[in-house]
């Protein structure tokens, strides 16, 4: 049993804000007034004790694309992020369409010391978007959800038997909503600085459009509906009439597109590539509005590891992505600190909505515990990232805020103190 003493504890699940000792251990934690004699103790004076955070969409490469990311460093980089949980994307090399894959990563995960890994499917065999998988199969072996990962179900008529197929079987189904016909060929967001760059650009209508059509089929079936990385304020817009309707819609959005605008990608910067693409200025505004009042519910990192040579390309050539795990804390703490977003709204869509959305019970009884120090400034390198991979727009600078401690199941996978900077 570990007592940590002096942090601020913020626990939605028991309506819970203010500084108290919490006692770890035996597969929970809770809050003590008087902890038992002879417990070994932590002094988290300063940090923030919050239940774990839970990522609903990182690719952790495994199997298949292990120099990028392997299951080992991707649940390390998670742990040190603060998160507990992991959602695999099945994009892997095979794809993960059936029950022995799924399997595989349970039980290869089982092995190793980091963040507690959850498998997402694919909604469609090889991620071709023709025929559905064993959705039954799939939820039997252990998955919590399906996606075809960064392809949108084009098939109107597919999309619906998906979403009722997952819903029969328990499955959160993940859409990413493209229209792909008005987003062929493009490198960036459509606009002014897509032009000064001479790049095909994405105009923000095509995932509006696309997220449009899907919430009319999500309110046809009734079905739960997942929208991934939302990029557009219009989206925003469209979200918020749905679920003032009734319709059963969730969506999230990542810690990039929620700092970051096209401008990133000035001087060609493919650290900034990324799919769906920056948006502009009054985009950000309205994800991070989004977010605050919950008509975004979620934040997901969309973890995407790629090597120097998948990136150090001609823009056109290079891939998108950013890694995600462990930035995800300092880039939002930035957010809290400036009054964009509160530390309570910071904590119920880091921790506590994507946990409910996969089926975890959220809050510190779990034993799934972040320590967070919001003052602890570090600078993001290739020495003090623990993913095998480093593509970030952050890459050289100094940020604020990370994980000191996490727990999983009342187990420590994470210590600072122990893991260096």
């Amino acid at each position: 049993m570990l007592l940590l003493r002096g942090g601020l504890v913020v626990d939605p699940s028991i309506g819970f804000e203010g500084e108290a000792d919490v006692l770890i251990g035996d597969g929970t934690a809770r809050i003590v007034s008087q902890p038992p004699e002879g417990v070994a103790t932590r002094d988290v004076s300063g940090c923030w004790i919050v239940p774990g955070l839970v990522d609903l969409r990182a690719h952790l490469r495994e199997p298949g694309e292990e120099p990028k990311e392997d299951l080992a460093s991707g649940l390390a980089a998670a742990a040190a992020g603060g998160f507990t949980t992991v959602c695999a994307m099945p994009g892997t090399r095979p794809v993960n369409d059936n029950p022995a894959v799924t399997e595989a990563l349970l039980g290869r995960a089982a092995t190793l010391r980091g963040a507690r890994l959850l498998p997402f499917g694919c909604i469609t065999e090889g991620m071709r978007g023709e025929t559905l998988t064993e959705m039954a199969g799939l939820r039997a072996a252990g998955a919590v959800g399906v996606t075809d990962d960064h392809r949108p179900i084009d098939d109107t008529g597919l999309l619906r038997r998906a979403l009722e197929y997952a819903h029969t079987f328990g499955l959160l189904l993940m859409q990413h909503c493209e229209d792909r016909g008005l987003s062929r060929g493009a490198q960036v967001h459509e606009g002014a600085v897509a032009c000064r760059l001479g790049l095909a650009g994405a105009p923000r209508e095509a995932e509006e459009a696309a997220v449009a059509r899907d919430l009319r089929v999500a309110a046809l079936t009734g079905a739960p509906l997942h929208i991934a990385h939302v990029s557009s304020g219009g989206t925003v817009a469209l979200l918020a009439d749905a679920k003032a309707r009734g319709v059963a819609v969730t969506a999230d959005v990542t810690p990039h597109h929620l700092s970051f605008t096209d401008e990133a990608v000035r001087g060609f910067d493919t650290n900034a590539k990324v799919l769906p693409p920056l948006r502009e200025a009054q985009d950000r505004e309205a994800l991070r509005a989004g977010l605050q009042d919950g008509t975004l519910d979620c934040v997901a990192t969309d973890h995407a590891p790629h090597t120097p040579l998948d990136k150090r390309r001609a823009f056109d050539a290079a891939a998108p992505g950013v890694v995600g795990l462990e930035l995800a804390v300092p880039s939002l703490l930035a957010l809290v600190r400036e009054g964009t977003l509160s530390r309570q709204r910071w904590v119920e869509a880091s921790a506590m909505a994507p946990a409910r959305l996969v089926g975890l019970t959220p809050g510190l009884a779990s034993g799934d515990v972040a320590v967070i120090d919001p003052d602890f400034e570090w600078t993001v390198s290739e020495q003090t990232l623990r993913s095998k991979s480093h593509n970030t727009p952050l890459l050289g600078r100094r940020v604020r805020g990370a994980a000191r401690l996490t727990f999983v199941g009342g187990e420590a996978v994470f210590d600072r103190e122990e893991s260096g900077p």
